[in-house]
């Protein structure tokens, strides 16, 4: 009879000590996260921003934005959105994908031409092949080649009847995410005024990263976004979250309230994810009163620019444009890179030891690198 209370007693007495042990490791966990760097403040304050969303707010809108799935949080990120790309206006989707392929068949239908980058998105090929508008493609960032298209096309008209196009949109990505390439956009852009062409240009892996204060492309290469007209991105990459959005002139968005099916059908985009969205904008461009954006932003150049250069010297090829079906050649893959401004140089220079050993045993490279004079090499690239 004393050997299952004696077992009961022991069993307790383990779970007590389990208990004290859990709440004194907890203790000086909280205290050093209280008396830790700033950026785990700011992380603790962003969780706390969170559970009030979340008191005031249900997780999901559980309605669309025309029902009851529109907040003061819905129009305060449109015109956070619209601020901050630099245009008059702007709506926001549940969906990155969704973004692109639920607008294009809005923008245009029959008597309609898209001309179409050939390494653009998915999103964007599905998209162009619902609006039922033909589709014309130019060679991969080729100005001169979209030219050439936008003539040809201009001079033979609509297919059979020969009349002209009641709408031209030419479709481009910031940079291109297979390619890791900046579009070249004042000399599209610059052709598309020329002909009278419309300008869609998805900032999906631009927006938040590239630029001075992180405002995507047109800020990067000194482009008016006034001649940009439809402006496309995702919260998805920069800012941690979920969903995308259109921004153009108000006219274009209040016709695109009352026409996308994305719009009117769709499950809006969560109160806590559209927070989200809010904060990483005002910490991009320094509202949140810290520099923390500033820092990544600088970042996320210096590893990009560090990690491009050394592979360049280890005798890989990066960035290099190759035009052919699908994407690349049959018999040559591409090894998909994406830099984040949170690794440290120790981190990069360490997957680039990786890669280097990797691409001679596989014998990827184009010329084999001189082991001396790279080991040399490391640790004094300069970063501009």
């Amino acid at each position: 009879m004393i050997i299952p209370y004696l077992t009961a007693l022991t069993t307790y007495f383990s779970y007590g000590l389990l208990f004290a042990f859990g709440q004194l490791r907890d203790f000086f966990r909280k205290s050093l996260d209280w008396w830790s760097a700033s950026t785990l403040q700011d992380l603790l304050q962003q969780m706390n921003t969170a559970h009030l969303v979340l008191k005031k707010c249900t997780p999901s809108t559980c309605s669309t934005r025309v029902d009851g799935g529109t907040t003061k949080l819905h129009a305060e990120l449109e015109e956070c959105v619209s601020n901050f790309v630099g245009k008059p206006a702007s709506i926001v989707f549940g969906m990155g994908y969704v973004t692109n392929s639920a607008i294009l068949p809005v923008l245009i239908g029959k008597g309609g031409l898209i001309i179409s980058d050939s390494l653009n998105h998915n999103s964007i090929v599905n998209g162009a092949r619902g609006s039922g508008a033909p589709v014309q493609v130019f060679q991969h960032n080729t100005p001169s080649h979209l030219e050439n298209v936008l003539r040809e096309q201009i001079a033979d008209g609509q297919p059979r009847t020969h009349r002209p196009w009641k709408k031209i949109i030419v479709v481009v990505e910031g940079i291109y995410c297979m390619e890791g390439e900046l579009c070249k956009l004042p000399e599209i852009v610059s052709i598309c005024k020329k002909y009278k062409a419309f300008v869609y240009l998805d900032e999906a892996h631009s927006i938040g990263a590239v630029g001075q204060s992180g405002r995507g492309v047109c800020e990067l290469l000194g482009v008016d976004t006034a001649d940009v007209d439809i402006m496309m991105g995702t919260f998805t990459k920069s800012f941690g979250s979920c969903g995308g959005y259109i921004a153009g002139s108000k006219e274009l968005i209040e016709y695109l309230k009352y026409t996308c099916p994305a719009h009117l059908y769709a499950t809006s985009i969560s109160a806590p994810a559209a927070q989200q969205i809010i904060s990483s904008i005002k910490v991009v461009l320094g509202e949140d009163g810290s520099s923390r954006g500033a820092q990544k932003l600088a970042r996320i150049r210096e590893n990009s620019n560090l990690f491009r250069s050394e592979l360049q010297k280890m005798g890989f090829e990066v960035a290099v444009v190759r035009v052919a079906f699908p994407a690349t050649p049959l018999l040559l893959a591409h090894a998909r890179i994406c830099i984040s401004a949170s690794r440290s140089r120790e981190d990069l220079l360490k997957a680039l030891e990786v890669m280097s050993t990797i691409g001679d045993m596989v014998g990827v490279k184009y010329f084999p690198a001189e082991p001396n004079k790279q080991q040399a090499e490391v640790g004094q690239v300069k970063v501009d």
